[in-house]
């Protein structure tokens, strides 16, 4: 409560929707940012040309490739302080730590599901450049939250509505 009785204006959160490929950062994120009613950004969409040639052909990326993706996810995120959601990947926590370094205040929702569920998402999906044989790749390069993250790891075997009220009911307040 303010001095004068109201109710302060709340920010809403800055949020990462992080997962493993096909593990529904596009659709919980843009559900997440609709219900927060706050912008939300695709992170696929902030991979140079030569990123997704790579990774069309096959070839994972390495710690190179990523940086410049990375970089231009964290000025995202720093230009919505006001709030915002974007799915990405954000594997590894020294990617989560450089993500930090942008937007201190981020927060991390972890969708987490086993290699099998996704994997038959991944081969029931069309359209997308990444291709599921990375799907492996992705999940030993896949470091888990440490208890010392801003964030909540949340189980994806439900629907995408079950899925989107759990990463809502983990979210800070």
């Amino acid at each position: 409560m303010t001095p004068t009785g109201r109710r302060a204006a709340r920010t809403a959160p800055l949020v990462v929707v992080m997962g493993v490929s096909g593990s529904g950062k596009t659709t919980i994120g843009s559900a997440l940012a609709d219900r927060l009613g706050v912008p939300y950004a695709e992170a696929d969409d902030f991979h140079p040309p030569r990123n997704i040639a790579k990774m069309s052909a096959g070839t994972p990326l390495d710690d190179r490739d990523r940086r410049p993706w990375l970089d231009a996810i964290g000025a995202w995120l720093a230009d919505h302080g006001s709030g915002g959601v974007v799915s990405c990947s954000a594997l590894k926590r020294r990617y989560r730590d450089r993500l930090r370094q942008a937007a201190p205040e981020v927060f991390f929702v972890h969708l987490n599901g086993t290699f099998e569920l996704i994997a038959h998402r991944l081969a029931d999906r069309r359209g997308h450049f990444m291709p599921a044989r990375l799907l492996r790749s992705q999940f030993e390069d896949l470091e888990p939250l440490g208890a010392d993250e801003n964030g909540a790891t949340v189980p994806i075997e439900g629907t995408p509505e079950e899925t989107t009220d759990l990463a809502f009911a983990a979210l800070p307040s």
